[in-house]
């Protein structure tokens, strides 16, 4: 097994990655006979992630209405044409391979983890959307909420390197932004207050820590690297490198300049001496 490095600037290429995913697969094929031939259909034939990713996502989403080959060649030209959505599932699958602990394997995510299919299933919803094909992107959404138990609106921007640990009940309004380096945990809310419309959900930038149930309304913005704790609810801007938490959400502390707490995955609320 690969060294795990907590430091995300250290992202392996395509080829190289798509390399590991082989070699973790190829011994576990033939230990267990029973799963080789799901692992051989899944993974081990495809000569490219783009490839077998376009698979996975397909044969999870489909429906009568829509199979499988229908799905596919959707997301084989969004993969064509947009070369940043499986760049993005790089580093997106590196995320949750560095961060979850119980995560042993570049495959485990890749092939068994609910809150990486739905990442991927929204690039392809959030590419349909960009292209004006917005009935199908919300055909997308729909099957991603039924099949996967998220829900998030093919409008929302959500940036790389995202980490979705769980990721059941996890809701993402049409106009929130996700930057780059997120932790979110299971039911995270990113919604309006119900009242407004336009743009209407919170921006929340990079290397930010979601912690479970919290539950962030509006357009407020959550600041770098801040740290929102389990079950909070937040109505207002966050300062960067800060820990907030409670209903309704208040400072609590603040983080070294120097956390990165979405990588770290550091839960804990206790006082921390700002250092310049």
């Amino acid at each position: 097994m690969q060294a795990k490095c907590n430091d995300m600037m250290h992202v392996p290429t395509l080829t190289e990655l798509w390399q590991i995913v082989h070699d973790e697969l190829n011994p576990i094929a033939q230990e267990e006979p029973i799963i080789a031939s799901f692992l051989y259909a899944t993974v081990l034939k495809h000569e490219t992630m783009c490839s077998s990713l376009s698979y996975v996502l397909a044969n999870a989403l489909s429906c009568e209405p829509l199979p499988a080959i229908a799905i596919r060649e959707i997301i084989d030209k969004a993969y064509k044409e947009d070369k940043s959505i499986i760049e993005s599932a790089k580093r997106d699958l590196c995320a949750f391979y560095t961060r979850d602990p119980s995560c042993d394997l570049y495959s485990t995510p890749f092939l068994y983890y609910k809150g990486f299919h739905a990442l991927q299933a929204h690039r392809i919803a959030h590419w349909l959307w960009q292209n004006n094909r917005k009935s199908l992107a919300r055909l997308f959404q729909n099957r991603i909420s039924a099949v996967l138990g998220v829900d998030i609106h093919p409008g929302a921007r959500i940036g790389s390197g995202i980490l979705m640990d769980h990721a059941h009940g996890v809701v993402i309004g049409e106009t929130a932004v996700v930057g780059d380096d997120v932790s979110i945990l299971h039911a995270v809310t990113l919604g309006g207050t119900g009242k407004e419309s336009g743009d209407r959900h919170p921006k929340v930038m990079r290397g930010v820590l979601i912690a479970a149930g919290a539950k962030i309304l509006g357009n407020v913005t959550i600041g770098e690297c801040a740290k929102i704790a389990a079950g909070s609810v937040v109505l207002e801007d966050v300062p960067p490198c800060t820990t907030v938490a409670g209903v309704p959400a208040k400072i609590v502390s603040q983080n070294l300049k120097t956390d990165e707490p979405a990588l770290a995955m550091d839960h804990s609320i206790r006082e921390k001496l700002t250092q310049q």
